[in-house]
């Protein structure tokens, strides 16, 4: 690694007692050459997060800097950079320290300039704030994709000043790709406006938590519609809108009974970045000449065989060539990454946060960065895409799982990928054999001894990398309406990628993923179909594109499905006890295809069926007498109706049956 220089300089506290009291009107302004950027871009007073400034300017690695404005507040160490145009500031913040507007000093020994900088007073019960649950469902949106305002942001930015809410105005940096919605990788026009205006929606459909992909400033050339390649980390796409607006989103959906889950990128960033120019130290990122591409092994870490050039590849080597790899080994570059995590939070209000691509940061800087926002809020909840099919494998990314090496990721809540891919494969295969169909589901649950908090584990069957489930399960309703039963029914904390809910297909014609993430039917004025309103649902058919003749009933059965779960504490928190059957053909044992379940607790019970066959299906209770005996009285969680669960009952062809009761 290539060395740092980390020099430190200690500003005695005691000379600003000797100086006169600071006049601000007698300190020119900082012009743009001498001071960039600050980052973070405002503090707030009561945090247990240490404040360490990035600032930039021309040749600023050779100056002062102190902190004017009150008292309370006083910068405490200088750190040089290895490139001069940077200083990392240590800011000290007392707790008798008044909130409001207070100044960076920058001196040469001889001249001095000044710069704002906002200390806010931070909102009563912030540290106590509630995360997502088991009680949650959440609803994964692309805001590009899901619904615009109107036009007035579909034009390239060609870059501007716009106030961001700190002290000076943020200089936005030209965003040259188009909105073109014939084309699937250009921008659609989608917005966080367009967001707010179908938060309702989102509400209505049983949702109580919504996820949106990144919203943070993406001015690569091309397909920067996703947000994934970051090219600011403390703005908001103005193509999207602007930090308050953000903010306001925020609000609106809390409102309307909604948390908010920011989506965030550690890993990487973009190559439009503006550090990548000029990066505060040369290994700010990761440098491979050649080209390193990533090799997606996370067995790295836990195997005790793995090379060490193996495990370099792994955390070292690019995502993609548009995505430079962060080095999170620097201490500066953590440091960075855990108070913009805090920041967000803070500043927007935020209820959870989802981390991108997981297990390609370097483990143990990200187990120290998941303690940092812990310690900060502790009931924060973290998820982390953790892409794996190894279950023992997916384990270690969770929090106290007893690793052998003793690492301990600090990462709260991950994603159940075996569970997802179990799901759609089980509902795709109709003639079995013994370890397929519902076996599959089955025998994932089976491991969930493995796992140190099963509560904690993010269920979902597609999001945004995934083909769309409608191709996957053959455009078929039924299969569909298992997929959003199972989702419902089983432990962990739900996702429901939007448009799943009525079925949406990739649009025809293209082989990309941009041709997955589709436009919200209704989300733009002018649409010829409106799967937003009750009476557009009702009035779809099939187009060109897409057939919509069944997004009406599905939509029904999800809001049914999520309405009831909001209300079923069973469901959130009870235990699972589970049923497979099976059938002998010429000696041969196969899966009937079919899975039963119970969700159970002390006082309550739902019972759930899974026909996954496409004959009728009469349940033999009696299976079922060691949880309960004789026949049990009950209602059907989708009609609403009383139900009788005995012998003989009958479950039609690709249906579930849903039922919950007394103990």
């Amino acid at each position: 690694m290539i060395r740092r220089v980390m020099m430190a300089t200690a500003v005695a506290a005691g000379l600003a007692g000797c100086q006169a009291a600071f006049d601000p009107e007698t300190v020119p302004d900082a012009t743009r050459a001498e001071v960039t950027r600050v980052e973070p871009l405002s503090w707030w007073t009561g945090m247990k997060t240490p404040l360490q400034l990035m600032v930039q300017g021309e040749g600023i690695g050779t100056k002062e800097i102190r902190m004017e404005g009150g008292k309370g507040v006083s910068v405490r160490n200088l750190h040089k950079a290895e490139n001069p145009d940077y200083l990392f500031v240590d800011v000290e913040i007392d707790a008798n320290a008044k909130p409001g507007e207070y100044y960076l000093v920058v001196s040469d020994g001889t001249n001095e300039v000044k710069y704002p900088y906002l200390i806010r007073e931070r909102e009563k019960g912030s540290a106590d704030r509630k995360s997502f649950t088991p009680a949650d469902m959440i609803y994964l949106i692309m805001p590009d994709r899901f619904a615009s305002s109107g036009p007035g942001n579909d034009e390239a930015w060609p870059g501007g000043i716009y106030d961001d809410g700190s002290a000076v105005p943020w200089v936005v940096p030209v965003t040259p790709d188009r909105v073109d919605r014939d084309d699937p990788v250009a921008r659609h026009g989608g917005d966080i406006q367009g967001i707010i205006d179908h938060l309702d929606y989102v509400a209505d459909l049983g949702a109580t938590a919504l996820w949106s992909t990144p919203l943070l400033l993406d001015n690569q050339p091309r397909e920067s519609y996703h947000g994934y390649a970051c090219g600011d980390y403390y703005h908001i796409d103005p193509r999207f809108g602007d930090n308050a607006l953000y903010r306001k989103m925020v609000d609106e959906a809390h409102g309307k009974g909604l948390k908010v889950i920011m989506d965030i990128v550690t890993n990487h960033c973009g190559t439009a970045h503006w550090w990548m120019d000029n990066p505060p130290f040369a290994d700010w990122y990761h440098v491979t000449k050649p080209y390193m591409q990533m090799n997606a092994l996370f067995s790295v870490y836990m195997d005790p065989h793995a090379s060490v050039k193996d495990r370099e590849r792994q955390q070292s080597g690019w995502f993609v060539p548009s995505m430079p790899d962060m080095n999170l080994d620097n201490p500066y570059v953590l440091r960075y990454f855990q108070q913009w995590a805090v920041w967000w939070i803070e500043y927007a209000g935020l209820d959870g946060l989802r981390v991108d691509t997981y297990p390609y940061n370097e483990p143990e800087p990200m187990a120290e960065w998941c303690k940092a926002v812990r310690r900060e809020y502790p009931g924060m909840n973290i998820v982390g895409e953790c892409w794996d099919m190894n279950i023992p494998q997916l384990a270690y990314w969770q929090a106290g799982n007893p690793n052998p090496n003793g690492f301990d990721s600090n990462l709260p809540c991950i994603m159940d990928f075996p569970l997802q891919r179990a799901i759609l494969s089980a509902l795709c295969e109709d003639q079995v054999w013994w370890d397929e169909g519902m076996t599959r589901v089955y025998s994932v649950l089976a491991q969930d001894f493995a796992y140190k908090d099963l509560s904690n584990l993010m269920i979902f069957f597609a999001n945004h990398d995934h083909a769309r489930t409608g191709d996957v399960l053959r455009h078929d309703p039924s299969r569909m309406k298992l997929a959003l039963a199972l989702l419902a029914t089983l432990r962990g904390i739900p996702q429901l990628y939007y448009g799943d809910e009525m079925m949406f297909c990739e649009r025809p014609g293209f082989n990309h993923d941009g041709s997955k993430r589709i436009d919200f039917p209704g989300g733009w004025e002018g649409d010829a179909v409106d799967l937003f309103s009750e009476d557009g649902r009702a009035a779809a058919g099939r187009t060109p594109e897409a057939d919509y003749t069944s997004a009406a009933g599905l939509h029904d059965y999800a809001r049914a499905l999520f309405t009831w779960r909001r209300a079923a504490p069973v469901i959130h928190h009870g235990r699972t006890l589970h049923f497979l059957s099976r059938k002998n053909v010429d000696a041969v044992n196969y899966t009937d295809n079919t899975y039963a379940y119970f969700r159970y607790d002390d006082t309550d019970a739902v019972f759930v069926y899974i026909n996954n066959t496409d004959e009728d299906r009469a349940l033999d209770w009696s299976h079922y007498d060691e949880f309960v005996s004789g026949p049990v009285n009950g209602r059907d969680v989708i009609s609403g109706e009383q139900v009788t669960l005995s012998d003989g009952l009958v479950v039609e062809p690709r249906s579930a049956l849903i039922v919950e009761f007394k103990r």
